[in-house]
Order: structure tokens, then sequence, then C-alpha cells
């Protein structure tokens, strides 16, 4: 091969036309070119690229010297020099790839991504090992390698679930699933395909409705969340919680928080009447401010209160016992420590939900959906409600358009000034200048 590539014209089928039998090049950059091999009944589209001292080639598609290109297996001129660099940085991505990743596959970066996420939570949350470890791990794809996953694998994990799943379910597994490839395709971005984020995009997406608002029945009157935080405290007094399911009730229902926020608070977080709640690690990219200050009545400080002392600040402020079982009928208390998971809540809302007199529909968020809407409905700005409750305006919007229209309804009111005066009373001004004038 000469040392100066001599370039051929291949950008139309007339140049091609003009060119003789054999394979003629054309750069695309100093160690690619596109390649035509003429031949009798038409040609191909061939590419090369170095590695180390020599080629390697491989063929991209026919040409449309004879047929109109259809970008997939006819393809023109400039639909091959972009398939030629797709296909060299696929290549390369693989050759990286045997070399220094030693067969990657999904359960090991899984698995890097379950223990990175427990150091992250100082161990105290284990649900994402729960989940993965049975909807992921278990099945296989986990012996997938990462540079041959494609889109089908993915959605075909995804369809694989069990039925029996809710659909937040099947979001939440796929969600796990997609934090994990995401993971890997930042810490091994170098070694994998270059469309490798586009794979996990396309084949974790979900083609289903979006999901609705929020329904009517979970947004409570105040009376109904007093009878709840009531049931709480006398659940807590007869199944011997000492307190900690009433606090988390509580707390829950004095700042609209979510359940993974409350659990992590600490001592520190209490101060000057107000709860710095821990902004939740939702969406990507780091937060602007890691505490949401939120104010608390002295009812909820009183409570909270006998908690406080001989603690370090840097405790979870919220705690719970463990059980053991030393026979077959009897458990004990043996330890304190905090609350790891939501599911913890379930069976004793189950009871408080019963003691409250309400529907088998209302779950634990319904306390942050009634704080949103309390918040829109006393008139404060949407921003503000969002901000205040760790979301984002657009959601708020979104979910509950309705109160917004409610609460700029009644502000709107408030505008509303009387213009026209009794029938009768405006009459008299005008028979009077009527009088003047005559």
């Amino acid at each position: 091969m000469s040392r100066n590539l001599l370039e051929a014209q291949l950008t139309t089928a007339a140049a091609r036309q003009r060119l003789g039998k054999g394979v003629h090049w054309r750069s695309l950059d100093a160690d690619v070119h596109l390649g035509y091999r003429k031949g009798i009944r038409g040609g191909r589209w061939l590419v090369r690229w170095r590695i180390v001292a020599s080629y390697r080639q491989e063929v991209l598609g026919s040409t449309d010297d004879f047929i109109d290109a259809d970008g997939v297996h006819c393809l023109s001129f400039h639909q091959a020099s972009s398939k030629a660099r797709e296909v060299v940085a696929r290549r390369r991505a693989d050759s990286i790839a045997g070399v220094e990743m030693d067969r990657l596959t999904v359960r090991d970066v899984v698995e890097e991504y379950i223990t990175e996420r427990e150091k992250r939570e100082l161990g105290y949350n284990r649900d994402a090992r729960y989940r993965l470890g049975r909807y992921v791990l278990k099945t296989s794809l986990a012996e997938r390698e990462l540079r041959t996953l494609t889109e089908l694998d993915l959605q075909g994990w995804r369809n694989a679930l069990p039925t029996k799943l809710a659909r937040s379910s099947v979001h939440r597994h796929a969600s796990d699933l997609k934090a994990a490839l995401n993971r890997a395709a930042l810490l091994y971005r170098s070694r994998l395909p270059a469309d490798f984020l586009i794979v996990i995009r396309g084949g974790l997406k979900s083609w289903e409705p979006s999901a609705p608002a929020a329904r009517p029945a979970q947004i409570l009157s105040d009376d109904q969340i007093r009878a709840i935080v009531e049931a709480a405290r006398g659940v807590d007094e007869e199944d011997g919680w000492d307190g900690d399911l009433f606090r988390m009730i509580l707390i829950l229902a004095a700042t609209g928080a979510r359940f993974s926020q409350v659990a992590r608070l600490t001592v520190h977080d209490l101060e000057n009447g107000r709860l710095l709640i821990p902004t939740s690690r939702k969406g990507r990219g780091s937060k602007r401010t890691r505490t949401i200050p939120v104010r608390i009545g002295p009812d909820v400080l009183k409570v909270v209160a006998p908690i406080l002392s001989d603690r370090a600040e840097g405790d979870r402020l919220l705690e719970r016992y463990r059980w053991t079982q030393i026979s077959p009928t009897n458990w004990v208390k043996y330890r304190r420590g905090p609350w790891l998971s939501a599911s913890e809540l379930v069976r004793p809302w189950r009871l408080i939900r019963q003691v409250a007199q309400l529907s088998p529909r209302v779950v634990p968020y319904s306390l942050r959906h009634s704080s949103i809407v309390r918040g829109l409905r006393a008139g404060f700005p949407v921003r503000y409600v969002a901000g205040m409750h760790d979301t984002s305006s657009a959601m708020i919007e979104a979910h509950y358009a309705a109160y917004i229209v409610d609460a700029m309804d009644a502000v709107a009111a408030k505008l509303v000034i009387p213009l026209a005066q009794d029938p009768g009373m405006a009459s008299e001004p005008v028979q009077k200048s009527r009088q003047a004038a005559a």
C-alpha cells in the first residue's frame, strides 16, 4: 500500500462510473478510509481502519449505482460514510472491550451498582439488592456481555417480568437496571460501543401511557389526617412500638416528605422549629441544595423532643426496634436501628387505616399528596410548593392541575369589586342632574 493515499471521486454514481474496475479509496480521517469496489453488475462499499501497523476491512453494503439508496442495504455515498464511522467506532470499542474488559457482563455492573448504592446509603437500605437480585441477576440477561447488549435484549427482559407486578413496580425495576447500566456507560465509556446509551434508553423505554395523576380519593382533609395521626398513636401503643411508629407517621404528615427522606433525617436536622429535610436522590446530576427547611408546629416538636437527649448530631432522628424470635411463639426486642424501607409501614398502615376508617385505597403517600394540595389551596405559588416538597413545578402542574385552578379561582375572586349600584339609587343622580340642567 502506498504511503500517500490516492483519493478517488466517489460522491456520485456518475463519478464512480468513470472509475476502472477494482477498489478505490477515499479518506474519512487519517486512519479510516471509505472504499468502493467496482464490479460488472454494480459496486460495494467498504471500510478499512488502521490497527497498529495493519488494516482491518469490512463490507458495508451495495452502492446506489443502479437503484435508489434505502439506507440499509443500498447506500449512497453519505450514508456509507456515516455507517463506516459507526462500524469503526463499534469495532474499536469491541477490540478494547475484548482486551481490557474481559467479558464485562450485566451481572458485573449490576453488582457494582448495588455495592456502590448500599455504601451511599450507609448499608441502611437494601431494596435495590432485593429488586435487582430477584428480577435481574436471576435471569439470562445477567450473563449478557455489555458490548453485545441490544435493545431487543432489554425489551425482552422487561416484557418477561411477571404479569402480577403492578405497572409502578415494573417501572421501578426498569429504573434500577437503567441506573446500573448508565453508571457502567459512564465508567467504561471508552470501552463500550458509541451507541450504548441509546441502546439503554430504547431498550428500557416504556411504551405504556403515562401514569395517571394523583387520584382524588388520595387527597385527605385536615380532619382525616388528624384521624390518621391519632390512629397511629393507638396502634403504636397497642403493638409496642414505643412511639417510633407514631413519630414516623406524624413527621410524614407534618412535612409531606417522602419516606426515604424522613428516614434519612438526623438529630442535627432539627433546628429552630424546622426540620431540614434531605433532598431526594431522584433525577440526574447534583442538586443546588442538600436540605429543604420545613416549618413544623409546636405539637410535633413536643413529640420529637424526648428522643433528642444524649444523642450525637449525626444519629438518625427516627429509629425503631428490631425483633427476634426466641421460640415458636415468643418474639423480643433486641436492638434499635434506623428505618430501612417504606415496606416496613405496610402492616401497621393497614391497621392505622382501619382504625381511622379510611378507604383501602388510601396509602401513606396520600400524606404527601395532601400536603401539596394544602399548599396550593392556601394560595402559595406553585414554584414555592414544588420547592418545599422537593419536586418540580412541571410535576405539580401535571398531577395537581385541578387544585391549582381552584386555588387561583379563590384568589381571583378577591379581585372582584362591585361596579353597578342598586337601580333605584343609580337613578337619583341622573334625575338631579336633569333638574339642574333645566
